[in-house]
C-alpha cells in the first residue's frame, strides 16, 4: 500500500511541475475593445500603434493595452496627424466583470492642408531666348560743309 500512496504522490507531483509553465493559460488577456476612428476631412488612412487600421470613418476592434496606444492619420496634400489613446480599466468586483474602456472615443483627428514647397525649391523651366538683331547704328553726322573763303582782295 506504501508503494501505491508513494507512486500516486510522486506522479501529482510531477505533474503539477509541469503545469507551472501553463499557468500563462489562467492570466487573463487584455480584453477587446471597439475603436471608433474619425478624421476631418474624411477618407484619410488611421493605423493605430497596435497594428489594425483602416480609411476613416471607420471602426476597428483592438487589444487594449495596460498603458495606451496611439492612433495616426494620413491623407495626400494634408500634414500627417497622431492622437494618443488612454485606456481606463474600471475594476469589477466579485458580483460584476470590470470593464475597459478608452478616451477620447470616437477618435478624431483634424488634419491640416500641407504647405506648398518653399520658393527655392520650385524650378522654373527656363526657355533660351532668341537673340535679337542688333540695332542699326546712326549714321555719323555729316560734317559741316566749309564755307567758301572770300578770294584774296588787292588795294
Amino acid at each position: 500500500m506504501r508503494r501505491v500512496i508513494a507512486i500516486a504522490i510522486t506522479g501529482y507531483s510531477l505533474a503539477g511541475c509541469s503545469s507551472f509553465a501553463s499557468l500563462d493559460a489562467f492570466k487573463a488577456s487584455p480584453p477587446t475593445v471597439q475603436v471608433q476612428l474619425g478624421s476631418v476631412p474624411p477618407g484619410a488612412d488611421a493605423r493605430t500603434s497596435l497594428g489594425p487600421g483602416c480609411k476613416t470613418p471607420c471602426a476597428v476592434d483592438v487589444s487594449a493595452p495596460d498603458s495606451g496606444f496611439s492612433v495616426a492619420y494620413t491623407l495626400n496634400k494634408f500634414q500627417p496627424a497622431t492622437v494618443p489613446v488612454q485606456v481606463i480599466r474600471i475594476p469589477g468586483d466579485f458580483t460584476s466583470p470590470g470593464s475597459t474602456t478608452i478616451d477620447p472615443n470616437p477618435v478624431v483627428a483634424e488634419l491640416q492642408p500641407a504647405a506648398p514647397p518653399p520658393r527655392a525649391a520650385r524650378k522654373k523651366i527656363l526657355t533660351p531666348k532668341k537673340p535679337k538683331p542688333p540695332k542699326a547704328a546712326p549714321a555719323p553726322a555729316a560734317a559741316p560743309e566749309p564755307s567758301p573763303t572770300p578770294a584774296p582782295t588787292t588795294r
